[in-house]
């Protein structure tokens, strides 16, 4: 993998200098002919170093003065309060959210849409789209027969060898011959899910989480038990350790370590090692959604809780669709002491997956260029919410709290005064812009008074208005 540019290191220097308060707002920023002297660079690296701190909101340009020190608006911002942690919900109200959320989906679809803040998934001209179409032309070439032969069982070798070895950064040692390739990580969720529980049984998963795996949970006859997760390290171990008192076991637990979907916590590897041996202790599968780690802040990469899995208890399932391409729709899995058996479900489940997408995203994934992309995306998405933020504490009512995650894709905002996000929603898909309330996040009503606003798509001046709208409905519904 390559190396960080010397400019991004610098600024990130600065940019602790600026977070510790050494560097104050307002303080008179080194002139570019200072930083080439004071670091040996050039030109061009100092003034990258300038252009980054100016971009991320850390310095303001001021005409024939120089730069200055400046804080984000966004620090301002109170964040997401943490969540009560003794009491959990019954699982037997686990009734209803499938109907309740795609009746959100259902309108967003038949509405006219001006502005979509619902996905989370960033816009296309972000991913490498050229560069796939160029492997995917080389996969055909040298595969002329590729499209009329029968595709790999478990997905292409070359493909699962790439994976194999990234996987490695993440703390991971598999072979090729432990992946299963998958239709994005909502089939491996599905797969997973079934090899380790039956209809009727509680899966713990945590409290807000991403409403499809409520929908698949309700779709395989699952009972979720929610159980409160904080929006800086993750799932409450102490509120789980309290549910596995209650008198019905739980069979299976679902959570997602890094940028959790809504909250975008990341947990600390010390709450992993601890919840992986909890869940070995108590004989509870644990499945890892791992869809968005690639997009952390940080170029370092974040270990699995599979790297801390010595028995196989731990299903490991990830997806290409929000870091590579979401039209490829990749995804993959391993099971652990359960993968044979999930790869018979796949099996009977979808068949085997079709090669041209894998051998495109081998071809890419195997070269640096692959690196260079995450490393933009990285980079955009973190501008993109900073700029977001910036404008909801600009323009949404006294008293919004939102979170300032370490990456991901989208914001998770605590509306003042407990006005309803249902209200919200009703009020700005009348004008064209569809929001995710927090009422698809949870079978509770305890988020009805949360949105979550996607990040994805670079800043424009409809984003602007739109955010300024949403603000203004707040404040009228306030």
């Amino acid at each position: 993998m390559e190396q960080i540019p010397l400019y991004r290191r610098l600024a990130s220097h600065y940019r602790e200098a600026i977070e510790a308060g050494t560097l104050a707002h307002g303080d008179r920023f080194p002139s570019v002919r200072a930083l080439m002297n004071r670091h040996e660079v050039s030109l061009s690296t100092a003034l990258q170093l300038c252009r980054q701190l100016e971009s991320d909101g850390w310095l303001e340009a001021r005409p024939r003065s120089g730069n200055f020190v400046r804080r984000p608006r966004r620090l301002n911002a109170r964040p997401v309060a943490e969540p009560a942690t003794d009491l959990l919900p019954d699982p037997a109200q686990y009734v209803g959210i499938h109907a309740r959320v795609s009746e959100f989906i259902a309108r967003g679809r038949q509405a006219r849409i001006k502005v979509n803040f619902s996905s989370a998934r960033s816009a296309p001209e972000l991913y490498p789209g050229e560069a796939l179409k160029n492997a995917a032309t080389r996969a055909l070439r040298q595969h002329p027969a590729l499209l009329v032969s029968p595709s790999s069982n478990n997905g292409n070798a070359t493909f699962r060898n790439v994976l194999a070895k990234r996987a490695m950064a993440n703390g991971m040692v598999l072979g090729p011959e432990d992946i299963l390739i998958t239709q994005g990580c909502i089939e491996a969720l599905n797969l997973a899910l079934r090899a380790v529980t039956q209809p009727g049984d509680i899966v713990a998963v945590e409290s807000p989480t991403f409403y499809g795996l409520l929908q698949v949970l309700e779709a395989l006859g699952l009972r979720a038990l929610e159980i409160p997760t904080s929006p800086q390290t993750g799932i409450s171990i102490e509120a789980l350790e309290l549910a596995v008192q209650g008198s019905e076991k739980i069979k299976a637990m679902v959570v997602v370590p890094h940028l959790q979907n809504p909250l975008g916590c990341i947990m600390p590897d010390s709450h992993k090692a601890r919840l992986v041996e909890f869940c070995r202790t108590q004989a509870i599968p644990l499945i890892e959604d791992d869809t968005y780690s690639a997009l952390t802040n940080d170029d370092a990469p974040l270990r699995a809780l599979k790297a801390w899995d010595r028995d196989g208890n731990v299903i490991h399932c990830a997806s290409l669709h929000k870091i590579l391409a979401p039209g490829l729709r990749l995804g993959w899995m391993n099971a652990g002491r359960w993968q044979s058996r999930v790869e018979m479900l796949k099996y009977v489940q979808s068949r085997n997956n079709e090669e041209l997408a894998q051998l495109a995203a081998a071809d890419f994934m195997a070269s640096s260029a692959f690196d260079r992309h995450l490393r933009r995306l990285r980079h955009c998405l973190k501008h993109q919410r900073a700029r977001t933020a910036e404008m909801i504490v600009a323009h949404f009512p006294e008293g919004t709290r939102l979170t300032d995650p370490d990456g991901g894709l989208a914001l998770w905002i605590a509306l003042p005064d407990g006005l309803s996000s249902r209200r919200l929603f009703d009020a700005a898909l009348e004008e064209g812009i569809y929001i995710a309330p927090g009422s698809m996040f949870s079978n509770s009503q305890r988020f009805d008074s949360y949105i979550r606003l996607n990040c994805g798509t670079p800043i424009t001046a409809d984003i602007e208005s739109a955010l300024q709208r949403l603000g203004n409905l707040c404040r009228q519904a306030s």
